[in-house]
């Protein structure tokens, strides 16, 4: 049996990507036992504040059953971004522990390699981008396989089949509906179509398991109307820039006017580096993370009346500044 000892810093993946802006600012929304707002000078309490500059206007904070909805002032003519990009893992659906960690360890009973990830182990190799890559950093980390070739190529191909496999049975997971969509991601998507604002899907994870999750959580009609980047589609994954760039590039849009909704550290910086604002949705393996540098921040997207978020509220953060 492999070792589960597996510690990584999301500095040694890329340190190189992770942008600070000069300009940064954010506002968070939670639950309401959660809800706190922070600055460097004073802590206020169920209280918002935010910079004016020449293109501010109000905010409106809504209450709702448990907490408030955050939606631009309806007084006034709002902007709206030209794309809303979404992550897919933790973000759509929260995957990652009972989907894709469940698939990785199957994968390996079956090819009976003596290897399983456990939650707390998985949440460490989620600061890898890519399954292959958190494959092949663990094993590089504490031990190959006695199954596994000894060639660099051979391992590679050896990588390649267990993420195949290994897709295989989470897309099996996905088309029997077994994990249901975040709250207000369905809600969200349309209010972008209804309006004409571009959305697309930008994932690390296998194009055909990304693919998948689209079609059978949100319906062949939505699908049909959501361009998906994932997988290999870039070279270098997130916290690189690349993939976001690649889906401003294709849409045909400024990546200034586009809004990223992520869950993890690695997927803001992404945004971030991509020159994108960027609202934090935190999932299970993720909420602890540091999102200093996130637009917003809020538990999920929601659904009314419990909703936290919608896309008028998404149009703002491109013409002012949170600061909390």
């Amino acid at each position: 049996m492999a070792s589960n000892t597996f510690s990584l810093s999301i500095a040694a993946v890329s340190s190189s990507a992770i942008l600070l802006s000069n300009t940064k600012t954010s506002f968070t929304c939670q639950q309401p036992h959660e809800r706190t707002f922070l600055s460097s000078s004073l802590i206020a309490t169920r209280t918002s504040i935010y910079k004016n500059t020449s293109r501010t206007r109000p905010t409106s904070l809504r209450k709702s059953s448990r907490g408030l909805t955050c939606s631009a002032s309806s007084s006034s003519s709002s902007a709206l971004p030209s794309a809303l990009l979404f992550d897919c893992d933790g973000v759509l659906v929260d995957t990652e522990k009972d989907g894709h960690r469940i698939s990785f360890n199957d994968t390996f009973k079956e090819r009976e390699l003596g290897v399983t990830w456990d939650v707390d182990l998985y949440g460490e190799l989620l600061k890898i981008g890519g399954g292959k890559e958190r494959m092949t950093a663990y094993f590089n980390k504490t031990g190959w396989p006695e199954k596994a070739p000894k060639s660099e190529e051979e391992r590679k191909e050896f990588i390649a089949s267990l993420h195949k496999r290994k897709t295989e049975l989470f897309m099996a997971l996905i088309e029997k509906k077994l994990l249901p969509l975040r709250p207000g991601v369905g809600k969200l998507i349309d209010q972008a179509l209804d309006k004409g604002v571009k959305v697309a899907v930008c994932s690390t994870s296998n194009e055909k398991a990304v693919s998948a999750i689209v079609a059978c959580l949100l319906g062949p009609e939505r699908a049909g109307k959501i361009k998906i980047f994932a997988g290999d589609v870039v070279p270098r994954k997130k916290p690189d820039p690349a993939i976001y760039l690649l889906a401003a590039s294709t849409l045909g849009v400024d990546p200034s006017s586009c809004v990223v909704v992520e869950d993890s550290a690695i997927g803001l910086a992404a945004a971030k580096a991509a020159g994108m604002k960027c609202i934090i949705t935190k999932s299970g393996y993720t909420a602890e993370e540091d999102f200093l540098n996130a637009d917003a921040v809020f538990d999920c997207i929601g659904d009314p009346p419990e909703e936290r978020f919608d896309l008028v509220f998404c149009g703002s953060l491109l013409e002012k500044q949170y600061v909390s």
